[in-house]
């Protein structure tokens, strides 16, 4: 637990703070939810999975879930009345830093309790995202184009194949960002395939912008502050996909 609420300005090597209990944790959290999925839908296709999946366990959901565990308040009470405890006291509501403890805490459970124990944690601590995402209609289509309008890009479709009967016909759509394939899409309509192919576009430009992250953290200095580092953080939440009502 020390280990857990350990950020990494207040460690004295980077491998003392929670760094790399949240690497592990990000894949636990995904294996977690994707065996769940798999499992509690199986009419849903690939597509559809994946596009609940890149909901549930995007940084903005893994936030909402300390906020609700009090994560915030525990690193604080972790810093105790040191040094650290101004600087956790501007931390413990950072979106970014919250989802870190959120994962952390997965992978510190992972580690102690295995699989099986951790699993159902899970699930259970995300079940009203996982619920939200399966009920609710998301618009994947305009949660990219203003992802990648921030940075000047732009977004194509391509319809790859249609086969069926008109009244029963199923469509095959690529999403291409300025030039190269990042999703794709199956659907009975155009626009459901676009959205499926938009889905998994955006997941993978968010994988990316969170390993390109992680590799810029590894190679930063240590000695940057953490209200520093809050500051970055909270504007790389903007980029996080929120709830829509």
């Amino acid at each position: 637990m020390r280990q857990v609420f350990t950020h990494t300005a207040w460690a004295a090597e980077r491998v003392d703070s929670y760094e790399r209990l949240e690497f592990l944790g990000d894949s636990v959290l995904s294996l977690c939810i994707t065996t769940e999925l798999y499992r509690r839908f199986p009419d849903f296709a690939e597509g559809h999975l994946a596009r609940l999946r890149a909901y549930i366990v995007s940084r903005a959901t893994c936030a909402r879930v300390a906020a609700k565990l009090g994560l915030g308040k525990l690193l604080r009470e972790q810093a105790g009345l040191g040094k650290e405890a101004g600087d956790a006291l501007q931390l413990q509501s950072n979106p970014n830093v919250l989802a870190d403890l959120t994962e952390a805490l997965i992978g510190a459970v992972y580690v102690t309790f295995g699989y099986a124990a951790v699993r159902p944690a899970v699930v259970e601590a995300f079940e009203e995202h996982i619920r939200y995402a399966e009920s609710s209609y998301i618009d994947h289509k305009t949660e990219l184009q203003e992802h990648l309008a921030r940075n000047s890009q732009s977004v194509s479709y391509k319809v790859l194949r249609y086969s069926g009967p008109p009244h029963n016909r199923e469509f095959e759509i690529e999403a291409g960002v300025d030039g190269e394939v990042l999703g794709h899409g199956l659907g009975t309509s155009k626009k459901r395939a676009e959205q499926e192919a938009a889905a998994e576009a955006l997941h993978e430009l968010q994988t990316r912008a969170r390993r390109a992250a992680r590799r810029a953290r590894l190679r930063g200095p240590r000695s940057r502050r953490p209200a520093e580092e809050g500051a970055v953080a909270e504007g790389a939440a903007a980029d996080a996909p929120a709830e829509v009502d």
